[in-house]
Protein backbone atom coordinates (compact mmCIF):
# COMPACT_ATOMS: atom_id res chain seq x y z
CA UNK A 1 0.00 0.00 0.00
CA UNK A 2 1.19 3.02 -0.96
CA UNK A 3 0.29 4.89 2.50
CA UNK A 4 2.99 3.57 4.16
CA UNK A 5 6.11 3.15 1.75
CA UNK A 6 8.28 5.65 3.42
CA UNK A 7 6.73 5.46 6.91
CA UNK A 8 8.54 4.21 10.43
CA UNK A 9 6.85 3.41 13.41
CA UNK A 10 8.58 2.91 16.61
CA UNK A 11 7.17 1.55 19.90
CA UNK A 12 8.43 0.52 23.38
CA UNK A 13 10.00 -3.04 22.06
CA UNK A 14 9.76 -2.26 17.75
CA UNK A 15 10.36 -0.89 14.86
CA UNK A 16 7.78 -1.15 11.91
CA UNK A 17 8.71 -0.22 8.76
CA UNK A 18 7.65 -1.09 5.02
CA UNK A 19 8.42 -4.17 3.52
CA UNK A 20 11.17 -3.41 0.48
CA UNK A 21 13.31 -6.18 -1.77
CA UNK A 22 16.19 -6.44 0.70
CA UNK A 23 13.92 -7.89 3.36
CA UNK A 24 12.96 -10.69 0.60
CA UNK A 25 15.67 -13.27 1.66
CA UNK A 26 15.25 -13.36 4.89
CA UNK A 27 11.65 -13.52 4.40
CA UNK A 28 12.02 -16.26 2.05
CA UNK A 29 14.17 -17.84 4.70
CA UNK A 30 11.51 -17.98 7.24
CA UNK A 31 9.03 -19.02 4.86
CA UNK A 32 10.93 -22.52 4.19
CA UNK A 33 9.38 -23.29 8.04
CA UNK A 34 6.76 -26.38 7.75
CA UNK A 35 5.89 -24.43 11.17
CA UNK A 36 5.54 -21.57 9.71
CA UNK A 37 3.80 -22.11 6.73
CA UNK A 38 1.33 -24.75 8.98
CA UNK A 39 0.83 -21.54 10.99
CA UNK A 40 0.19 -18.69 8.55
CA UNK A 41 -1.61 -21.33 6.09
CA UNK A 42 0.85 -20.51 3.29
CA UNK A 43 2.52 -22.51 0.18
CA UNK A 44 6.15 -21.94 -0.26
CA UNK A 45 7.13 -19.84 -2.98
CA UNK A 46 10.57 -19.28 -5.16
CA UNK A 47 12.83 -16.42 -4.24
CA UNK A 48 11.61 -14.76 -7.19
CA UNK A 49 7.69 -15.53 -6.29
CA UNK A 50 8.76 -13.95 -3.25
CA UNK A 51 9.85 -10.64 -4.89
CA UNK A 52 6.89 -10.62 -6.96
CA UNK A 53 4.71 -11.19 -3.66
CA UNK A 54 6.50 -8.24 -2.26
CA UNK A 55 6.03 -5.37 -4.71
CA UNK A 56 2.25 -6.90 -5.02
CA UNK A 57 2.05 -6.08 -0.77
CA UNK A 58 3.85 -3.12 -1.82
CA UNK A 59 1.57 -1.59 -4.65
CA UNK A 60 -1.95 -3.36 -4.31
CA UNK A 61 -4.07 -0.83 -2.29
CA UNK A 62 -5.47 -3.25 -0.15
CA UNK A 63 -2.61 -4.44 1.64
CA UNK A 64 -0.82 -2.55 4.25
CA UNK A 65 2.48 -4.62 5.35
CA UNK A 66 5.15 -3.62 7.64
CA UNK A 67 8.28 -5.53 8.55
CA UNK A 68 9.19 -5.55 12.59
CA UNK A 69 12.17 -4.97 13.83
CA UNK A 70 14.00 -5.67 17.62
CA UNK A 71 14.09 -2.08 18.28
CA UNK A 72 17.02 -2.63 20.76
CA UNK A 73 19.17 -4.45 17.82
CA UNK A 74 17.61 -1.82 15.32
CA UNK A 75 19.49 0.94 17.86
CA UNK A 76 23.34 -0.31 17.15
CA UNK A 77 24.11 1.10 13.65
CA UNK A 78 26.25 -1.60 13.52
CA UNK A 79 23.84 -4.32 12.72
CA UNK A 80 22.02 -4.53 9.30
CA UNK A 81 18.45 -3.73 9.36
CA UNK A 82 17.60 -7.57 7.72
CA UNK A 83 19.61 -8.89 10.76
CA UNK A 84 17.18 -6.87 13.29
CA UNK A 85 13.77 -8.87 11.74
CA UNK A 86 11.76 -10.94 13.76
CA UNK A 87 8.59 -10.93 11.80
CA UNK A 88 5.58 -9.16 9.73
CA UNK A 89 2.37 -7.64 10.46
CA UNK A 90 -0.13 -7.18 7.98
CA UNK A 91 -4.08 -5.39 7.32
CA UNK A 92 -6.09 -6.66 4.11
CA UNK A 93 -9.04 -4.48 3.20
CA UNK A 94 -10.62 -7.90 2.15
CA UNK A 95 -14.19 -6.42 1.94
CA UNK A 96 -14.83 -4.24 -1.62
CA UNK A 97 -18.27 -3.35 -0.21
CA UNK A 98 -16.80 -2.17 3.14
CA UNK A 99 -13.62 -0.47 3.40
CA UNK A 100 -13.78 -0.05 7.43
CA UNK A 101 -13.54 -3.96 7.35
CA UNK A 102 -9.97 -5.05 8.02
CA UNK A 103 -7.96 -8.12 8.58
CA UNK A 104 -5.05 -8.02 10.60
CA UNK A 105 -2.29 -11.07 10.25
CA UNK A 106 0.94 -10.73 12.49
CA UNK A 107 3.56 -13.49 12.53
CA UNK A 108 6.75 -13.92 14.83
CA UNK A 109 9.09 -15.44 12.77
CA UNK A 110 12.14 -15.66 14.75
CA UNK A 111 11.66 -18.61 17.84
CA UNK A 112 13.64 -16.28 20.35
CA UNK A 113 11.31 -13.33 19.88
CA UNK A 114 8.42 -14.80 21.01
CA UNK A 115 6.54 -15.17 24.06
CA UNK A 116 7.71 -11.59 24.98
CA UNK A 117 4.82 -9.34 24.11
CA UNK A 118 6.03 -8.12 20.65
CA UNK A 119 2.69 -9.64 19.40
CA UNK A 120 0.64 -7.79 21.95
CA UNK A 121 2.66 -4.86 21.07
CA UNK A 122 2.92 -4.79 16.90
CA UNK A 123 -1.07 -6.14 16.94
CA UNK A 124 -2.30 -2.73 18.96
CA UNK A 125 0.41 -0.65 16.91
CA UNK A 126 -1.21 -1.76 13.57
CA UNK A 127 -4.93 -1.44 15.35
CA UNK A 128 -3.88 2.34 16.21
CA UNK A 129 -2.80 2.82 12.88
CA UNK A 130 -5.64 1.35 10.75
CA UNK A 131 -7.70 3.47 12.49
CA UNK A 132 -5.80 6.59 12.63
CA UNK A 133 -4.79 6.35 9.10
CA UNK A 134 -6.93 4.02 7.23
CA UNK A 135 -10.59 4.37 8.54
CA UNK A 136 -10.96 0.83 9.77
CA UNK A 137 -14.08 0.57 12.52
CA UNK A 138 -13.54 -3.42 12.53
CA UNK A 139 -10.87 -5.90 12.48
CA UNK A 140 -10.70 -9.50 12.04
CA UNK A 141 -8.32 -12.14 12.55
CA UNK A 142 -8.04 -15.90 11.23
CA UNK A 143 -6.33 -18.31 13.12
CA UNK A 144 -5.80 -22.07 12.65
CA UNK A 145 -6.99 -23.76 15.64
CA UNK A 146 -3.76 -25.59 17.07
CA UNK A 147 -2.57 -22.13 17.60
CA UNK A 148 -3.74 -21.42 20.54
CA UNK A 149 -1.18 -18.79 21.52
CA UNK A 150 -2.52 -16.21 18.86
CA UNK A 151 -5.81 -17.16 19.53
CA UNK A 152 -5.24 -16.10 23.35
CA UNK A 153 -3.18 -12.81 22.36
CA UNK A 154 -6.22 -11.74 20.43
CA UNK A 155 -8.80 -12.70 22.72
CA UNK A 156 -6.84 -10.71 25.38
CA UNK A 157 -7.16 -7.93 23.19
CA UNK A 158 -11.32 -8.27 23.24
CA UNK A 159 -11.54 -10.02 19.60
CA UNK A 160 -14.54 -12.18 19.80
CA UNK A 161 -14.86 -15.71 18.41
CA UNK A 162 -17.79 -15.40 15.62
CA UNK A 163 -17.11 -18.51 13.59
CA UNK A 164 -15.02 -21.59 13.05
CA UNK A 165 -14.25 -23.17 9.83
CA UNK A 166 -13.46 -26.93 10.23
CA UNK A 167 -12.80 -27.34 6.61
CA UNK A 168 -9.35 -24.89 6.81
CA UNK A 169 -9.12 -25.79 10.94
CA UNK A 170 -9.71 -22.00 11.64
CA UNK A 171 -11.15 -19.59 13.76
CA UNK A 172 -12.36 -15.80 12.90
CA UNK A 173 -12.30 -13.54 15.46
CA UNK A 174 -13.88 -10.08 15.46
CA UNK A 175 -13.24 -6.89 17.32
CA UNK A 176 -15.36 -4.09 16.98
CA UNK A 177 -14.14 -0.02 17.00
CA UNK A 178 -16.73 1.58 19.24
CA UNK A 179 -15.95 5.18 20.35
CA UNK A 180 -14.29 4.12 23.53
CA UNK A 181 -12.05 1.38 22.01
CA UNK A 182 -11.29 3.92 19.39
CA UNK A 183 -10.27 6.34 21.87
CA UNK A 184 -8.18 3.98 23.29
CA UNK A 185 -6.02 3.43 20.35
CA UNK A 186 -5.82 6.93 19.10
CA UNK A 187 -4.26 7.39 22.45
CA UNK A 188 -2.03 4.83 22.06
CA UNK A 189 -0.73 5.51 18.42
CA UNK A 190 -0.42 9.20 20.24
CA UNK A 191 2.75 7.60 21.65
CA UNK A 192 3.99 5.58 18.53
CA UNK A 193 6.92 7.84 17.22
CA UNK A 194 6.05 8.16 13.29
CA UNK A 195 9.19 9.04 11.07
CA UNK A 196 10.19 9.17 7.26
CA UNK A 197 11.54 5.94 6.82
CA UNK A 198 14.09 6.99 4.15
CA UNK A 199 15.42 9.74 5.93
CA UNK A 200 15.78 7.65 9.45
CA UNK A 201 17.44 4.66 7.42
CA UNK A 202 19.94 7.41 5.78
CA UNK A 203 20.42 8.68 8.79
CA UNK A 204 21.28 5.06 10.59
CA UNK A 205 23.84 4.24 7.52
CA UNK A 206 25.16 7.45 7.29
CA UNK A 207 26.22 6.56 11.62
CA UNK A 208 27.85 3.70 10.39
CA UNK A 209 29.83 5.60 7.53
CA UNK A 210 31.06 8.35 9.95
CA UNK A 211 31.75 5.76 13.12
CA UNK A 212 33.95 3.95 10.22
CA UNK A 213 36.01 6.95 8.76
CA UNK A 214 36.93 7.79 12.28
CA UNK A 215 37.86 4.19 12.76
CA UNK A 216 40.08 4.38 9.54
CA UNK A 217 41.41 7.77 10.53
CA UNK A 218 42.83 7.21 13.88
CA UNK A 219 44.30 3.64 13.00
CA UNK A 220 46.19 5.76 10.19
CA UNK A 221 47.46 8.20 12.76
CA UNK A 222 50.67 8.24 14.04
CA UNK A 223 50.82 6.96 17.77
CA UNK A 224 51.15 9.06 20.62
CA UNK A 225 54.89 10.54 21.81
CA UNK A 226 55.69 8.41 25.14
CA UNK A 227 58.16 11.40 25.87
Amino acid sequence: MKINENTLLEGNKVVLVPYNAEHVPRYHEWMKSPELQQLTASEPLTLEQEYDMQRSWREDDDKCTFIILDKQRWADSRVDEEQCMVGDVNIFLTDPTDPTLAELEIMIAEPGHRGKGIGKEVTRMMMSYGVAKLGVQKFEAKIGLNNKVSIAMFKKLHFQEVSVCQVFREVTLRATVDESVRATLLEDFAHVEERDYGQTRSGRRGHVSRRGAQKTSSCGAEPPSLS
